[in-house]
């Protein structure tokens, strides 16, 4: 009988369904109640919250036993009540028809993180309605929405240039085969899903073996709980070069990189991070991997060509724009396993440090939607100092008074 009593109960939140939020912004909605036939509601309540949670478990083995731990951890970033019916110690009578209670509650000014869903833990909000009747279950309805928390790339830290060198003596079977080194650089730190990143890079073979150099985009998920780490890798973009034979050398003036539709960068959570990272490697056979990393930070809010020209559009515009004649195939070959990224010194460090799960799927479990703030308007035409329309020569100067 009493699930006769209602023919609709919805939490409706204003706006599309794929409205994105972020800190400080207002929630707003509506609880609609369509009863068939008059109920006693003793309270009516809708919260809001927001909170990032890890979670794992591993086994291990005790003589014949199974012994299993749980780690857990959990955050909470803004936690909101509205009381829509107030339990006041009488019941609240309410008639057949149609009842609409709206609700309004402001997220938090500081700063939140953006939604995330991963294998081993999540950062979700939502709100949620209960409601509560003498002698009955509480009836409860919850509506996640998204928090994108925005990256404005256009910040001195992410418009520094990344540079490195590395190298090695690479061995086989005891025997030296010479050496081998990277020096790579790309123009910024601050990237967002959809940019290419020109890879400008020196591969220097002395070895006796040829050498192939590649370049990689992984993603770095790391979930803490109980102070024990876990994490997850994935490749998600791969750049190959051309075989560098023995005592050559090959360099990339701006060989690109394509960044694919990625969540952005989640570096201010306690117990969750999301970090990218620019790997350039040379894979001698026969030996192991030499590897340089450059740090990437994903952001939502693109590069502004005009904002900045001394230290963003001037040093973008200088370098050797050779890699935009370069075609992006529509379909490009498939990343390959993170295994083959790292190197050998790498991968026994990993499984011993913090034990990470390696994911070599090179996608997201639920990959979330990648917020990019789109450019509205035309963009200038391009700035020139000579006149497009020179004044005649034999035009008579006119006089100029001060």
């Amino acid at each position: 009988m009493a699930f006769q009593s209602f023919k609709l109960f919805a939490l409706e939140l204003d706006g599309p369904d794929n409205t994105v939020y972020s800190s400080g912004e207002m929630i707003t909605g509506v609880v609609v109640l369509e009863l068939n036939r008059e109920i006693k509601v003793r309270a009516m309540r809708v919260l809001g919250r927001g909170v990032a949670t890890a979670h794992w478990l591993e086994n291990r083995s005790v003589g014949v036993n199974t012994v299993y731990n749980d780690y857990t951890s959990k955050t909470t970033y803004f936690r909101k009540r509205r009381h829509l019916i107030r339990d006041n110690g009488e019941l609240t009578v309410l008639p057949a028809g149609r009842h609409e209670y709206p609700f309004s509650f402001q997220l938090p000014e500081e700063t939140l993180v953006t939604s995330f869903e991963g294998k081993h833990g999540s950062i979700r909000y939502w709100v949620k309605v209960k409601l509560h009747r003498p002698w009955a279950t509480v009836k409860k309805i919850k509506k996640e929405f998204t928090v994108i928390e925005p990256i404005d790339i256009n910040t001195p830290s992410l418009l520094a240039s990344q540079a490195g060198t590395k190298e090695k003596m690479a061995r086989i079977w005891y025997r030296n085969c010479g050496q081998v080194s990277i020096t790579a650089k790309i123009d910024r730190k601050g990237y967002t899903p959809g940019e290419v990143i020109p890879v400008f890079a020196e591969f220097d073979n002395s070895t006796s073996r040829s050498v192939m150099p590649k370049a990689f985009i992984t993603q770095t998920q790391t979930f803490i709980a109980r102070g024990t780490m876990k994490q997850k890798r994935a490749v998600v973009a791969t750049l190959c070069g051309d075989i560098v034979g023995a005592n050559r050398r090959e360099t990339w003036h701006g060989r690109a990189i394509k960044i694919p539709p990625v969540g952005p960068s989640i570096l201010q959570c306690r117990i969750i991070k999301v970090e990218y990272m620019l790997r350039v490697c040379v894979d001698v056979p026969g030996t192991s991997k030499l590897s340089l990393e450059l740090p990437l930070v994903m952001g939502t809010i693109p590069l502004h060509p005009f904002g900045s020209r001394t230290s963003s559009v001037s040093s973008q515009y200088s370098v050797n724009m050779e890699w935009l004649r370069m075609a992006i195939p529509e379909q490009p070959e498939p990343p390959p396993d993170y295994s083959s990224v790292v190197t050998d010194e790498e991968a026994v460090q990993n499984s011993t440090a913090g034990q990470p799960e390696e994911d070599l799927s090179g996608v997201l479990q639920r990959s979330l939607m990648a917020y990019v703030q789109e450019f509205r308007l035309r963009p200038p035409p391009v700035y020139s100092e000579v006149d497009p329309n020179p004044q005649p020569i034999n035009m008579r100067p006119r006089c100029m008074t001060y």
